[in-house]
């Protein structure tokens, strides 16, 4: 995806939803990443954080944040709190007990902005996580986390079809973990993370698509976040770094190894 000649046209300003790690800690396990016994170093993650927000705000985008409820220590990964497009929220109805009141708390969020459109799931989702919004689609993910029923759920309510995609490696328990949209139409993932069936789909529809190796997904490279122009990606994932570079995008590596503890990485939460 090489930038053209001349004048490059401003690219849309994203909202991004963000939590501050104040409460942040591994205190239990819910996905391979995960080790209680390894801890944290709190304030290095705040520090992290903060970085990848600010660098957010630099790239031109507006940062919106959430305060952070103690005993929540994964709210932080906002990303998995909603699914957001157009201004209309579908809430999230997390898969395990620990991450279950976050749920109610980002909806309510919402609903406090202004969102007028929200709906409460019926069906076990953990948002944006899990689905990842392109120009004509929803790729949407289950496996591990989102029940397949989220996505029809999911589609009812936002207008536009979704399309789901089988994971099969524990490694990569949300979509997020394996695939990033790289523009409106194009994408990027790990083929290892995925079922054979969800590759068919993935070779089909996305035939132009930057196959990651697993040297890059297994640092979370893959966790990544691109407004079409400049990718904000694992410091870690520097093949992948370059061959983003190699198609004219501009890449911002960041340090988030404190986060990665948890099994995430620079993926926030867009709100539109």
């Amino acid at each position: 995806m090489a930038r053209p000649d001349g004048p490059v046209a401003a690219l849309p300003r994203r909202h991004y939803l963000m939590c501050r790690p104040t409460y942040f800690a591994v205190e239990y396990a819910i996905n391979p990443w995960m080790d209680p016994a390894a801890g944290v170093d709190r304030p290095r993650a705040i520090r992290q954080w903060e970085g990848l927000r600010d660098l957010y705000r630099s790239l031109g985008h507006r940062v919106s944040e959430i305060a952070p409820i103690e005993g929540l220590p994964d709210m932080v990964f906002a990303a998995n709190g909603a699914l957001v497009v157009n201004g209309r929220v579908y809430g999230a109805r997390f898969a395990s007990a620990e991450r279950t009141p976050e749920g109610p708390a980002y909806l309510d969020w919402f609903r406090q902005e202004g969102y007028t459109e929200t709906l409460e799931p019926k069906h076990v989702n953990e948002g944006e996580g899990d689905f990842i919004t392109l120009d004509d689609v929803i790729l949407a993910a289950t496996g591990f986390r989102t029940e397949a029923a989220a996505h029809q759920e999911a589609e009812r309510l936002l207008g536009r079809p979704v399309v789901t995609l089988q994971l099969v490696d524990p490694r990569f328990y949300h979509l997020d973990t394996a695939l990033f949209a790289l523009s409106g139409d194009r994408i990027a993932y790990y083929p290892g993370a995925f079922s054979e069936g969800s590759l068919r789909v993935l070779r089909s529809l996305f035939p132009n698509a930057l196959i990651a190796t697993e040297e890059d997904a297994s640092v979370l490279g893959l966790n990544a976040v691109c407004d079409g122009r400049d990718v904000v990606i694992a410091a870690e994932a520097v093949g992948l770094a370059d061959r983003l570079r190699a198609e004219g995008l501009t890449v911002h590596p960041v340090e988030l190894d404190e986060l990665r503890k948890a099994g995430e990485g620079p993926s926030a939460a867009p709100s539109n």
